[in-house]
């Protein structure tokens, strides 16, 4: 394949621009935000489940303690219907012993129902604080994942935006080639990443190898608008003064 030199040269341009269009594209896929934004969602979730097991937990409490004060207030009603009852007087013996034994009975029952609910209310303080720790926690975190998400976006809007620049660039430049030419290139990119490369002091610029023997004979002697490739990376080799042949 032939084709003049200065058409050659171009393929250098055409090659800068994909090389930029291909770092702004790995750019795009490993924004450290994006590592960072998982992991703040991955802590999320976990002190979000942190905060519903608080949340039924403290609901739990406040429905058991609620069952506790409706017993206690049965005791104490019966109890009070009791101690009525014998203050009012004119029982029989057998009838006021065994109510005086229902209300000694009933006062302990009290005591044990109140010492559990303190119990249960201690239980739910705790509870509130685990609570109020979860979902400061989860709220932080989420946070710190919106303000990672604004740099994520502003870093994507950047690279668009770079992106949007040169995708036109490369489409002039393109335009500008031999169809032939631009698809060796395109086959040549597809190999090995790169399509074209500068030929700098008898060295293959893509994969640093130097030619010698057959192969430097070769590109020596190749007309200047002879299209040569880099034996070992298969890019197309662009001859300029630098090339030390």
């Amino acid at each position: 394949m032939n084709a003049e030199p200065a058409v050659q040269l171009r393929l250098l341009d055409l090659q800068a621009t994909d090389t930029a269009l291909s770092q702004l594209v790995h750019r795009r896929r490993h924004l450290p935000e994006l590592a960072a934004i998982a992991e703040r969602i991955a802590r999320a979730a976990e002190f979000n489940d942190a905060v519903v097991e608080a949340r039924t937990r403290l609901d739990d409490l406040a429905a058991e303690q609620k069952r506790m004060e409706a017993d206690v207030e049965t005791v104490r009603a019966r109890t009070s219907r009791d101690e009525a009852r014998l203050q009012a007087g004119g029982l029989p013996s057998r009838e006021l012993e065994s109510l005086q034994h229902e209300i000694a009975t009933l006062a302990r029952r009290q005591s044990t129902l109140e010492d559990e609910l303190l119990e249960l209310m201690e239980q739910g303080e705790t509870a509130e604080a685990q609570l109020r720790e979860a979902s400061e926690r989860h709220e932080a975190v989420v946070a710190e994942q919106r303000e990672l998400e604004a740099k994520r976006d502003a870093a994507f809007a950047e690279i668009d935006a770079a992106v949007g620049q040169r995708t036109p660039e490369r489409a002039t430049i393109a335009a500008e080639l031999p169809p032939e030419l631009l698809a060796l290139y395109e086959r040549a990119r597809t190999q090995s990443g790169t399509g074209a490369a500068l030929l700098r002091q008898r060295r293959c610029e893509v994969c640093h190898i130097e030619l010698s023997g057959s192969e430097l004979s070769k590109v020596r002697t190749a007309a200047a608008d002879e299209v040569v490739r880099c034996d070992n990376c298969r890019a197309i080799l662009v001859r300029t003064a630098e090339s030390g042949l």
